[in-house]
């Protein structure tokens, strides 16, 4: 099995000049710009063991890995611990049923934290919307993001702690 995994962290490779000495440090919103593209930073990350399976298993990799810029709220180990006993093996067996839950966690474009306070959905790569719950932390539908703004040079990943199943 390949080295890859899915990618579900950060991505804002913040492109831009490099202004010679400064004084004052960076804003804390403008992120250093990463060097790994999405798949890199979570299978670099080690939570993400099942979700790169799933990208692998769905032949998402090279996608994941492409220019983007994607973000990817991205469901850790534990997540897919909380689906039914069988659930991932079953979904493993069905590419097209597994594609389009992760496809589900993806949207097209770079939404950072700072975005996302500003939205109350947002349209996946799928085609399904995402309800957008900021009144009490951040909740993607069922799921909270428990870290955002992982940065990818191809992207954003939010952890989230829920595996996100859209309507079939």
């Amino acid at each position: 099995m390949k080295k890859l995994t899915f990618a579900l962290l950060l991505a804002v490779a913040a492109c831009g000049g490099s202004s010679k000495s400064s004084t004052t440090p960076p804003p804390a919103s403008d992120p250093a710009p990463a060097t790994a593209d999405i798949v890199d930073t979570a299978v670099g990350a080690g939570s993400f063991t099942t979700l790169v399976a799933a990208v692998q298993a769905a032949g998402l990799v090279d996608t994941l890995k492409g220019d983007g810029p994607f973000t990817v709220f991205a469901p850790t180990d534990e997540a897919f611990a909380k689906l039914p006993p069988g659930t991932v093996e079953a979904l493993l067996k069905d590419k097209a049923k597994l594609t389009a839950i992760l496809t589900y966690h993806v949207v097209p474009g770079r939404v950072t934290a700072a975005d996302v306070a500003g939205l109350t959905t947002a349209t996946t790569v799928q085609g399904g919307a995402l309800a957008i719950d900021t009144s009490a932390g951040v909740k993607i539908n069922d799921a909270t993001v428990v870290k955002a703004d992982v940065m990818a040079s191809n992207g954003v990943i939010h952890v989230i702690d829920t595996v996100l199943l859209p309507p079939m």
